[in-house]
């Protein structure tokens, strides 16, 4: 209990760092096995693929690591796995900072509703490929949303945190950019330059980092507005 009465047991203080309660650590705990499930099978379904097309296990793991969406579900297993293996680690202590839980928020949102939008539509997944589409694109997104909201929110984040995060996917676009003039081949049909050329690739690529930009001015916004009406307490209570 502080000093003005508010419950703090396994919270985080109000502008601190987050620090894992009991409900935390379990919820971390779950959520970490079905982000890695996901993640790992898509790797199989992925490396399967390249195999039979005649490509090696390494040409399978560039094309598997080229996308936007296995990146960023990478940073998600690595959030809810660092701090429960090695608590104490600076991996741990920059995965767990409010400012950077929330930047994650916004990237795994990110990519569940611009594939929702823009590439849902392209295909149809059936059985284990349903499946490892779904855990990448909804499920892992919703498990992190609920652990942001719920565990990491305390108060600090600033209207200028959305320009900081974008700096992710604006580095990932310099990142497709080279990678595809080595290999020849880019990972969305959006951003291919082959296929579009220069120009309109940079058109949506500014169009796809201003819609990142307003999704993380709402996560900004929603921390504000449960701050006001929900108060400390909502935030700091993290014990089961």
């Amino acid at each position: 209990m502080s000093g003005d009465g508010t419950h703090r047991r396994g919270g985080a203080e109000p502008g601190g760092r987050a620090q894992p309660g009991g409900g935390a650590s379990v919820y971390r705990a779950v959520a970490a096995v079905v982000a890695w499930s996901g993640l790992t099978l898509q790797c199989y379904l992925s490396l399967t693929r390249s195999v039979a097309e005649g490509q090696t296990v390494l040409q399978g793991l560039v094309f598997f690591f080229g996308y936007f969406t296995i990146l960023t579900n990478l940073l998600v297993c690595a959030a809810f796995t660092v701090p429960l293996l090695a608590p104490r680690s600076a991996a741990a202590g920059v995965l767990t900072e409010p400012v950077a839980v929330a930047g994650i928020a916004a990237s795994i949102l990110f990519v569940s509703l611009a594939y929702h939008v823009l590439l849902r539509g392209l295909w149809d997944p059936h059985g284990v490929h349903l499946l490892a589409d779904d855990l990448l694109h909804y499920v892992t997104p919703a498990l992190f949303l609920i652990y942001w909201f719920r565990y990491g929110r305390t108060g600090v984040l600033r209207w200028r945190h959305p320009l900081a995060w974008a700096l992710y996917p604006t580095v990932y676009f310099v990142y497709v950019l080279v990678r595809g003039e080595l290999i020849g081949s880019y990972p969305y049909g959006f951003i291919d330059v082959n296929s579009i050329g220069y120009p309109k690739t940079l058109r949506n690529a500014v169009g796809l980092l201003l819609v990142f930009v307003i999704l993380g001015a709402v996560i900004v916004g929603v921390e504000r507005i449960a701050r006001r009406f929900c108060g400390i307490r909502a935030i700091a209570m993290r014990s089961p």
